[in-house]
């Protein structure tokens, strides 16, 4: 990641009753939205949740999906036409509401 990048985090809060579908996550979700957003996205990751900070806790979110932009316009103007397709796939793979959060690259 280069300093200035933009990175957009997605957060799947971890709870009782909330599910997850980590298969489907990696093998449908990311790839149809790597595809919609094409070259405009330069990287991402995925994560999966394994713990908290005290030993034998449970990780505060089931998974996050990391998306890196060049700047905010690349990603707005990617994503902002493929949104409804994207948001309407969450049924698929997680009943948790997610928490988007838009940061800029320091470091």
């Amino acid at each position: 990641m280069e300093k200035g990048m933009i990175k957009v985090s997605v957060l799947y809060p971890n709870g009782e009753g909330k599910n997850f579908d980590m298969d489907y996550y990696c093998n449908q979700h990311v790839p149809m939205v790597g595809g919609l957003l094409g070259d405009a996205v330069k990287a991402a990751t995925v994560e999966k949740g394994l713990g908290g900070g005290a030993p034998g806790s449970t990780a505060a979110y089931a998974a996050m999906g990391n998306l890196y932009f060049a700047s905010m316009d690349s990603f707005q103007n990617s994503f902002g036409p493929n949104a409804e397709k994207i948001m309407g796939d969450l049924p698929n793979f997680t009943n948790i509401e997610p928490i988007v959060q838009i940061s800029e690259v320091m470091i």
